[in-house]
């Protein structure tokens, strides 16, 4: 399963599974994850997450946490 690892604004997500299904996850630095409140739609493709994540959140960013981008 693939685990791609995300910075949206200061909020650290994990999204596991595939295309068209999607699992989220908010995580901590110490390796802790809780299910995401959030649900990502099924047609949003792999290189599209962290465009959709950040439409998503945009609410959150701030001039000092005002990027988001995939995570290594």
């Amino acid at each position: 399963m693939k685990e791609l690892r995300f910075n949206i604004f200061g909020s650290f997500i994990l999204v596991t599974g595939t295309p068209g299904a999607w699992r989220a996850w908010y995580f901590g630095s110490e390796g802790k994850r809780r299910p995401a409140d959030f649900i990502i739609p099924g047609d949003v493709a792999e290189q599209d997450l962290c465009e959709y994540l950040a439409d998503l959140f945009h609410e959150h960013a701030t001039p000092r946490n005002s990027t988001a981008a995939p995570m290594p």
